[in-house]
């Protein structure tokens, strides 16, 4: 049975393989077509992706490693009632050792210009599916009314003591998706 997770709640994963599939819905009448879009930041221990290719979304889908696999983008705003908008496939046995911990984001692609935020999202969630099976593990739901922000860092995987965890984040954010890059990105600007 999966866990409910709240804000801020950890927990161990267990697995190898697995899917971190995210979804939303936008509320009726918003006008554009709500593209959001989900990233992944493989970190080292400096807090930082140690080159570009640790960046993976929808122009990188896969990490230098193979670990991760971003299966594309949904830029209809996931207006599909059911099931993930946007997935990354993960495989913790292949992380490079230098990364400690893996951020998911979900940004409003030209949330300025169209006027969005995530006060006009709703269904919000994380959730991580057992590749072996296809069974549900864990899952937050974002409850919290984020009314200005236009990003939000959903969850974290990440190392401690030589084991993989998964905490449920929930911050959001009145950013873009340049704001992350250039907070954990120091080498050359990714095009």
């Amino acid at each position: 049975m999966a866990i409910n997770l709240q804000k801020g709640q950890k927990i161990d994963i267990g697995l190898t393989k697995m899917s971190v599939g995210l979804g939303w819905n936008p509320n009726e009448g918003t006008g554009h077509n709500f593209d959001l879009d989900a990233s992944a930041f493989m970190i080292d221990s400096n807090r930082l992706i140690p080159t570009e290719a640790f960046f993976v979304f929808y122009g990188n889908t896969d990490s230098p490693d193979m670990a991760l696999h971003h299966t594309g983008d949904d830029p209809t705003g996931g207006n599909s009632a059911e099931g993930d908008d946007e997935t990354i496939q993960v495989d913790l046995s292949k992380v490079d050792n230098k990364i400690t911990e893996i951020l998911f984001v979900v940004t409003i692609h030209d949330a300025v210009l169209r006027k969005q935020n995530y006060g006009q999202v709703r269904n919000s969630y994380i959730r991580i599916v057992d590749d072996s099976n296809g069974q549900e593990v864990a899952k937050y739901e974002l409850g919290e009314d984020f009314s200005i922000e236009t990003a939000v860092e959903f969850g974290r995987l990440y190392k401690k003591d030589a084991q993989w965890k998964f905490e449920a984040s929930g911050i959001g954010y009145k950013e873009d998706l340049g704001f992350f890059v250039s907070k954990y990105y120091k080498g050359e600007v990714i095009k």
